[in-house]
């Protein structure tokens, strides 16, 4: 598959896998639509693409606020014309236990990470169908398969995308547009520095095991393989992806090891 003139929305877009992905598209002759809450993180996107940069369209949007989104989509593909794939990579975690978050944390998650990733997925979605093709992602991650500690808020948010995500994929089989989901395990970006602690405060602390984890930019690759290929589901880590076969087939196993492993 051959991703020259394909226009690519990411969301995310401003660091971490987001970045690396919108650098990659942009480098194989892609149009980019990147999204973030952060323009200065957009612009410093584009000036790190040099030429490429020219195939980056920003999309300023904050995912906690969907409001209006409809016509920020509208306005959007009226420069494109069209939209080939939606990769909801916008998000943000947690570290705190379930007894010392409070109920305005979990709901902020969820608003982030559910409902301001299928708000996008709903806007985008009929353009896609009326195009003929599309292909939507959403961003869960191991913990979106099993709970985990630390990450009540965060867990249920990204399990919530997976229903989601499936039920899209079945309904739109006959549209020609597919639906899939991304689940990464351990990747170094900053995802555990600006996880929200028991306050609602930026955590500022990188995870033991997240600080020798795979790059983003390896993160970004396996992506675009698994788009290439119509994955359903795109596996993205190094040996802690184990666990969800644990998970699956021995869960009381999971259970024992899931209670060993330092959370942070």
């Amino acid at each position: 598959m051959d991703f020259e003139g394909k226009v690519f929305w990411i969301t995310g877009a401003s660091s971490g896998i987001g970045r690396a992905l919108a650098m990659a598209c942009a480098e194989r002759g892609a149009i980019v639509i990147a999204s973030s809450n952060d323009p200065d993180g957009i612009s410093r996107l584009i000036e790190s693409c040099g030429k490429k940069g020219k195939n980056i369209i920003p999309a300023i949007f904050d995912l906690g606020a969907s409001d209006g989104i409809e016509v920020m989509v509208a306005r959007t593909l009226g420069l494109t014309g069209r939209i080939d794939y939606l990769v909801n990579l916008g998000g943000i975690s947690q570290r705190a236990t379930i007894g010392e978050t409070p109920l305005w944390i979990d709901r902020k998650l969820m608003e982030i990470n559910y409902f301001g990733t299928i708000a996008l997925s709903k806007a985008v979605l009929p353009y896609m169908i009326k195009q003929g093709h599309g292909h939507i992602l959403v961003t869960s991650s191991i913990a979106g398969r099993f709970g985990f500690p630390l990450r009540s808020a965060y867990s249920a948010s990204k399990q919530a995308l997976h229903g989601f995500i499936e039920t899209l994929h079945l309904e739109n089989k006959r549209n020609n547009v597919r639906g899939s989901a991304i689940i990464p395990g351990r990747v170094k970006t900053n995802i555990s520095l600006n996880a929200l602690d028991a306050k609602g405060n930026a955590r500022g602390v990188m995870d033991e095991g997240q600080a020798g984890a795979m790059s983003a930019d390896k993160a970004a690759l396996i992506i675009l393989r698994g788009i290439r290929r119509n994955k359903r589901e795109i596996l993205v880590g190094r040996s802690e992806l184990i666990m969800l076969y644990i998970r699956r087939y021995f869960p009381w196993l999971f259970f024992i090891i899931a209670t060993k492993i330092k959370p942070t």
